[in-house]
């Protein structure tokens, strides 16, 4: 897994560095050479944040735990993914490596989570910018709002952060990086 650490407010040392990819490397065996993970460290004030992303096979794999130590938050994020991958064993298997799993974390005797939907909504994707998809997610009191993006011409979503921010999801081509 080729894995990628970015650092706001603080700098990350080498020993740090180790403990990740040693932590990151219990996930290996899920996923293929081609896996990438992003790691952030955030740091403000006596909150030390770690969020994780993998990227594998077309999926995205994402955990953030803040903590007061980054070690901790480290332990925190790197347990979340595996309990996430794990839980969702079944869904999964298809796009993970075959061997994954180990009869250990076997989980086949729980039921398999069906995912339930209740209710569907069906309605226009107008043409508009992306302030005014936010205006109209704030003005519908939803924390997510899908539209066409005017200028690109592509469906996007924007939603609301933590800490009274806005997201923007636009869609790429797997092989496209940003």
């Amino acid at each position: 897994m080729n894995i990628t650490i970015t650092s706001r407010k603080t700098s990350v040392k080498d020993p740090f560095r180790e403990r990740v990819e040693k932590k990151l490397s219990k996930l290996d065996r899920f996923f293929d050479d081609t896996a990438e993970a992003m790691v952030t460290v955030t740091n403000e004030g006596e909150r030390e944040t770690v969020e994780v992303t993998v990227r594998a096979g077309g999926m995205f794999y994402r955990s953030e735990k803040t903590t007061g130590d980054r070690v901790d938050s480290l332990e925190a994020v790197v347990d979340s993914l595996f309990k996430q991958i794990v839980k969702n064993k079944t869904k999964l298997e298809q796009r993970l490596r075959e061997s994954a799993f180990d009869p250990q974390y076997d989980d086949s005797a729980a039921p398999a989570e069906d995912y339930d939907v209740v209710r569907t909504k069906r309605f226009p994707v107008k043409p508009m910018t992306v302030e005014e998809a936010i205006l109209q997610m704030n003005m519908l009191g939803h924390s997510f709002f899908m539209f066409r993006d005017a200028q690109i011409g592509e469906i996007c979503v924007v939603y609301k952060r933590k800490g009274d921010s806005y997201g923007l999801i636009e869609p790429t081509d797997e092989d496209d990086e940003d």
